[in-house]
């Protein structure tokens, strides 16, 4: 693919085999037979990871009623879906949340410097309905579960909610064409209607690290923030009280990039513990001047802004790049190189080389930005990511490289190889170890777990057909909404529809929309099933398996949630796709198959 070397910016060289060998050489040393099996699930003696500190539990008597509605999570898509009905005139919606509030992975992520990745404009759902100006460019997490309340009041979905609830049951009443849901609270009550949007950023996980449960000192999940411990609050005050603490953050992904920040200002001795680095771009966060938003904030602007920056990102032509961030760099790059070839070159070769040589150019700058900011030459290099930007989920930010240069501040680089144990008095790292008073699982959750482990049960449909069975072989759908086999049940997600990983509630609320307008049209109709046909489902999945297959975290990138922490991920995953033309084409043919009226592929009886 074009010469072996690339002149970058900088003026520097790009041996592009030696890269290439270099990437290689950094994933193997991660790769490790356990793949997903490396985390341990939070339960028995490790379930006090998993206690609420924000929201008290509040006792209540078991729902047994009826509702024309019900949303399993409380996050961006049960909000989404729960507005989208609302405003279709279903008022009964209930949404069962195992959180204390709304929010979903907003209402866990409190910790100090957390905020979203994607533009605010948006990334927040529902700005122009709910008439809100984000504060910044990339709002904070205050703000955006500010939203989620916002949008919970709004529309009346605190009304019939149920917080500190867990699903446990949810089977198809064939003779009476409902659900029922039962939870951990006894509620046995029934639905019309049920959606499903138990995303994946929700249930956290620990690193199978030996000795983790005989450490003696402070330890807590980033998704469960002890300020108790730790002093501060949510919204940025200082973490006072680990003036005299030293502090272990074991983690380096997106949370640990946003809180280490704010620990290393904090910390007497901070010991930021990497088995593999991020990559780290400029963010230029900003406040948002209110005179500027209300001249673009005219009718439909959220929804111009959403389908711009899903046409830049996907390389279509535009007069604009209204958002103007990292996620759309890549494609201006990309989409350069490739309008530099004269017509007759612009092959699927050339055009794979432009973007392979788009990638090489972006990476050489972000290594090139830790040597600019990070003083230490040796601790620079160790925080260099040797891999493609979509190997892993990019990072941009201003302040974590920077920390770095605190004096209290120390990078443990483990060499891909992780912590080796922790001990009663701290964690051991190529046989040395460091004595702390608290360690932080900067962890994440889970994602290439079972979809019923994280859900916390096993969807019944109809003829007792579990959804595991349904997709023993891989997710089967029509537009990655309705399953044949559970009836009247909507999921809200990203794959098998557009697929968007780089800003997920475009997916959500575009799946709220289409699910509301069909809710509406059963209503209408007085139908009490609503069903995707088998040769609908089975021409969607024969229609995504022509496409390129998983664009995301390739067989040769270094280990992660993008690539099933390299091990094979089976047959099932070439399942775990989108529309082949794209996110832009998706949202223009699902608006058109939902305001059709037609509802092409669903019966309703």
């Amino acid at each position: 693919m074009g010469s072996d070397t690339q002149t970058v910016a900088g003026g520097r060289t790009i041996d592009k085999d030696a890269l290439l060998a270099k990437y290689i050489a950094e994933r193997d040393k991660r790769l490790r037979p356990d793949g997903n099996d490396q985390y341990l699930e939070l339960k028995g003696q490790l379930s006090h990871y998993l206690e609420d500190p924000y929201t008290p539990r509040v006792e209540r008597d078991p729902r047994t009623d009826h509702v024309t509605f019900a949303f399993i999570g409380g996050g961006f898509a049960g909000l989404v879906t729960g507005a989208r009905l609302v405003e279709a005139g279903v008022n009964d919606v209930r949404i069962i949340e195992k959180g204390g509030d709304f929010g979903g992975t907003w209402y866990w992520n409190r910790y100090p410097g957390a905020q979203c990745d994607t533009a605010s404009m948006i990334y927040m759902p529902l700005l122009e309905e709910t008439g809100h100006m984000p504060s910044e460019k990339y709002a904070h997490a205050p703000e955006i579960l500010e939203q989620c309340q916002r949008i919970g009041r709004q529309y009346g979905l605190y009304d019939n909610a149920l917080f500190h609830t867990e699903v446990e049951d949810l089977s198809w009443d064939e003779a009476k064409s409902r659900w029922v849901i039962r939870t951990n609270r006894g509620d046995a009550f029934t639905a019309s209607f049920i959606g499903l949007g138990t995303g994946p950023l929700h249930v956290p996980k620990l690193p199978g690290i030996p000795g983790i449960d005989t450490f003696k000192g402070h330890s807590f999940h980033t998704s469960r923030w002890d300020y108790d411990y730790t002093g501060g609050d949510p919204s940025g005050a200082p973490l006072e009280k680990l003036a005299d603490k030293r502090v272990a953050i074991i983690g380096t992904g997106a949370t640990s990039v946003q809180a280490v920040p704010h620990l290393a200002r904090a910390c007497q001795t901070l010991y930021v513990v990497q088995r593999t680095p991020s990559s780290v771009d400029v963010r230029a966060n900003a406040p948002i001047d209110p005179d500027w938003f209300s001249q673009i904030a005219t009718p439909g602007w959220q929804q111009r802004w959403l389908e711009n920056f899903t046409a830049n990102q996907g390389g279509s032509i535009t007069e604009e790049d209204l958002v103007m961030d990292g996620w759309t760099d890549l494609s201006r790059r990309i989409r350069s190189k490739i309008n530099e070839l004269p017509p007759e070159q612009r092959t699927p070769r050339n055009m794979l080389a432009a973007f392979e040589d788009s990638d090489f150019e972006k990476m050489d700058e972000i290594r090139a930005r830790v040597d600019s900011i990070v003083q230490d030459g040796e601790t620079a290099q160790k925080l260099k990511a040797w891999y493609r930007q979509l190997c892993k989920r990019p990072c941009f930010h201003d302040a974590y490289l920077q920390a770095f240069n605190a004096p209290g501040t120390h990078l443990i680089d483990t060499d891909g190889q992780g912590v080796e144990r922790i001990t009663e008095k701290g964690f051991v790292v190529a046989g040395v170890e460091y004595e702390v008073d608290c360690i932080i699982y900067a962890s994440g959750f889970e994602v290439g777990t079972e979809y019923t482990r994280r859900a916390g049960f096993d969807l019944t449909g109809r003829g007792g057909l579990k959804l595991s069975q349904a997709w023993g072989e891989g997710m089967k759908s029509l537009h990655g909404i309705h399953v044949r086999d559970f009836p009247n049940a909507f999921f809200v997600q990203p794959t098998q529809g557009a697929n968007l990983i780089s800003n997920i509630p475009h997916n959500l609320t575009e799946s709220g929309r289409t699910i509301a307008m069909t809710v509406r049209h059963a209503l209408d109709v007085g139908a009490k099933e609503v069903e995707v046909t088998p040769e609908a489902q089975a021409a969607w999945v024969d229609l995504l398996l022509t496409g390129m297959g998983r664009m995301l975290g390739a067989p040769d990138c270094t280990p992660g949630y993008y690539n099933n922490e390299g091990q094979d991920p089976g047959p099932a995953a070439a399942l775990n796709v989108g529309y082949p033309q794209g996110a832009s084409a998706f949202f223009k043919y699902i608006d058109g198959w939902r305001t059709s009226g037609a509802f092409e592929g669903l019966t309703f009886r």
